[in-house]
C-alpha cells in the first residue's frame, strides 16, 4: 500500500476515488445524452412485475458504487487528516473552523452551482450529503472509535426505520421539509429536492471516519487483507438481507430469483441491502487496489491517481460541460449507450490536463482558499 508521509496520501485511496470518477461520469453523461436510462432505484419509482432491461439497468446499477465510496473516503482522509494536523501541534478548534468552513462550503455548491447542471431548480445531492457530514463531524469525531462504529452501523441498519419515523411524524403519505432534508429525501415543491438525506448518508462517513482512525493509529495490522474481510462478509450480509427479502430493503422488495431483481436496490433514501452491497464492493475494490505496485504501474494508474486527487474540482466541471454540450450539439437525451460511452470518453480526455494543472496549482499554495476544493 503505496503512502506518502509528505502529503498525507494513499495512493489506493486516490486510484479507487478516480475509479469512481469514471464512473460518475458514466453516469452523468447517461442522464445527459441516453434516452433510455433506467432509474428505479426507489420504491416510489418502480412499479413491481415490470420488466426491467438488462442493459440499461446494469449501466445504471454499476454506478451505485460511487456515493457510497466518495463519501466513505471523505471520512476516511479526514481521520488520517486530523490525526496528522494534531501530531503537527494545530490547536483543535482550528481543526473544527476548518471542518466546519469546508462543510458549508461543500454543501453550499449543490442549491448554488450543481442545480445550474441539473436542471435548474435546487439540488441537494451528494456534496449536501458530505458537506452535511464535515459539520457532523465537528462534533462526532470527539466520540471514542467504538463509539463511532456503533453510531454508523445503526445509522446504516435503522435507515429505514428512520424514513418511516419521519413519515409519520409529518402526514403519512411525505416526510416534509425537514425529513426530506434529514431522512427520506423528496421533492420541495417547485423549490426542488433532496435526493441525498443527511442522516442516512452521515453513516457512510462515520464509518469511514471511525476506519481511517484506526489505519492512521496502526489499529489495522493488515489494511489490504482487512478490507478483503469485510467486503466478503458485507456481501454475504447483503445476500441475507436481499434474500429475507423484508426489512433492509427500504420497502423494494425482490419479484423474484432473477439477478436483476437481486440488484435491484433503493439507493433513495439508501437501503440497508444498498448498503452493504455497495460499501462491499468498495472494499473488494480497494483491497485489489492495495496490492498493487504503483511505482511500477504509475503510468498506466496515472489518470486514476489525477482524477482521485481533483475530486472535487472535477466534479463541479464536468456535470455543466456535459449537460452544456448535450444541449448544444441538439442531443439532449437523445442517444443510447454507445453515445453515453463516447462522450464518457470525450470529457475525461478534456478534463485530464486541466486536472493534473489542478492538482500542481493546489501543491505549490497549499494553505490557499483551494485547499477547499
Amino acid at each position: 500500500m503505496a503512502y506518502s508521509p509528505e502529503t498525507g496520501r494513499i495512493a489506493a485511496v486516490d486510484a479507487l476515488r478516480g475509479l469512481v470518477i469514471i464512473l460518475m461520469t458514466w453516469d452523468h453523461a447517461s442522464y445527459a445524452y441516453n434516452a433510455g436510462r433506467y432509474v428505479t432505484d426507489s420504491v416510489g419509482w418502480y412499479t413491481p412485475g415490470s420488466v426491467i432491461p438488462a442493459a440499461q439497468f446494469l449501466a445504471r446499477s454499476v454506478t451505485h458504487l460511487c456515493a457510497p465510496t466518495f463519501i466513505f473516503l471523505a471520512g476516511l482522509v479526514m481521520a488520517i487528516s486530523i490525526l496528522r494536523k494534531q501530531v503537527a501541534g494545530i490547536a483543535e478548534r482550528r481543526i473544527d473552523t476548518d471542518l466546519l468552513l469546508r462543510g458549508i462550503f461543500i454543501l453550499a455548491l449543490d442549491p448554488l452551482w450543481m442545480s445550474f447542471g441539473f436542471g435548474g431548480r435546487a439540488v441537494f445531492q451528494v456534496l449536501y450529503a458530505i458537506g452535511g457530514g464535515f459539520c457532523c463531524m465537528v462534533l462526532l469525531r470527539r466520540l471514542g472509535t467504538r463509539w463511532l462504529w456503533v453510531i454508523g452501523l445503526l445509522l446504516m441498519l435503522g435507515s429505514e426505520a428512520l424514513a418511516g419515523l419521519a413519515l409519520w411524524a409529518h402526514d403519512g403519505k411525505s416526510a416534509g421539509p425537514i425529513g426530506a432534508f434529514i431522512a427520506t429525501g423528496g421533492r420541495l415543491g417547485s423549490f426542488g429536492y433532496v435526493l441525498y438525506p443527511l442522516l442516512p448518508w452521515l453513516a457512510y462517513m462515520i464509518l469511514g471516519f471511525a476506519c481511517g482512525r484506526l489505519m492512521s493509529r496502526g489499529g489495522i495490522e493488515n489494511p489490504q487483507r482487512g478490507f478483503l474481510l469485510a467486503g466478503l462478509i458485507l456481501i454475504v450480509l447483503f445476500v441475507l438481507v436481499r434474500g429475507i427479502n423484508g426489512y433492509g430493503n427500504m420497502l423494494l422488495y425482490r419479484d423474484s430469483l432473477h439477478l436483476l431483481q437481486w440488484l435491484h436496490v433503493s439507493k433513495y433514501p439508501p437501503s440497508l441491502s444498498f448498503g452493504l452491497l455497495t460499501l462491499g464492493s468498495m472494499c473488494l475494490c480497494l483491497a485489489l487496489l492495495m496490492q498493487v505496485n504503483f511505482r511500477k504501474s504509475i503510468r498506466a494508474i496515472d489518470p486514476l491517481l489525477v482524477f482521485g486527487r481533483t475530486a472535487l474540482f472535477y466534479y463541479i466541471l464536468h456535470v455543466h460541460l456535459l449537460a452544456g454540450s448535450a444541449k448544444a450539439l441538439g442531443l439532449w437525451k437523445s442517444g443510447g449507450l454507445l453515445t453515453t460511452a463516447t462522450v464518457t470518453l470525450a470529457v475525461l480526455v478534456v478534463l485530464y490536463p486541466l486536472c493534473r494543472w489542478f492538482a500542481k496549482v493546489k501543491r505549490a499554495y497549499p494553505q490557499s482558499l483551494l485547499r477547499f476544493i
